[in-house]
């Protein structure tokens, strides 16, 4: 009886080592028919160069990308506190130059846009960068649209520093995508001709 036993347990176990050299070599067959995304759903940890508020370039590749969701005023945009004005624009750029300068950034690419990669980015001092900007009132959560729902976490991180008066909050300023419609950027060839 304990012949038998180990007969089946060895038998087993030679099954399995043949089973297993099969699955090993199976998979470079199916390799053929595997699903692979054109844009890497997360990149690779990056260092950036920040543009604005909201965009940045990674500095070895120099692939452009721009924060999902959230919008900060233009780098020429001032808001007013009392009869101060601030540059609103500026303080957005700072605080994103401070949460990545000499940091990795983790980004989710959720899709390519105008050149841009459109990404949620997290640092080890920010999960989220786009939700912290907002809870801080540097940004702004974009309204949502039927291609791009508004992400409840971020309304929720802009309700939050609306709540406290921080930041953009405090102030009276213009909706960024309302300032950037009334004050058009110059195109390349006009800001050429007036060197």
């Amino acid at each position: 009886m304990m012949r038998r036993r180990d007969c089946v347990l060895a038998a087993a176990l030679l099954l399995g080592a043949m089973g297993g050299g099969v699955a090993a070599s199976q998979p470079a067959e199916r390799d053929a028919g595997i699903y692979a995304p054109k844009i890497p759903p997360q990149s690779p940890p990056l260092r950036v160069e920040v543009v604005d508020g909201q965009r940045f370039r990674d500095i070895e590749t120099g692939q452009a990308y721009q924060l999902y969701g959230i919008d900060t005023c233009a780098p020429g945009q001032t808001a007013r506190l009392g009869r101060q004005p601030w540059p609103c624009g500026t303080m957005a750029t700072a605080w994103l130059v401070t949460a990545t300068l000499n940091a990795w950034l983790a980004c989710a690419t959720l899709r390519e846009e105008a050149g841009e990669r459109l990404v949620r980015c997290a640092t080890a001092g920010h999960p989220d960068l786009a939700a912290d900007m907002l809870r801080a009132g540097v940004a702004v959560a974009k309204p949502g649209t039927d291609a791009d729902p508004a992400i409840r976490a971020y309304a929720l991180a802009e309700q939050d520093a609306r709540k406290a008066y921080r930041g953009l909050w405090s102030s009276t300023f213009q909706m960024p995508w309302d300032w950037r419609a009334s004050h058009p950027a110059p195109s390349p060839a006009r800001s050429e001709a007036t060197r």
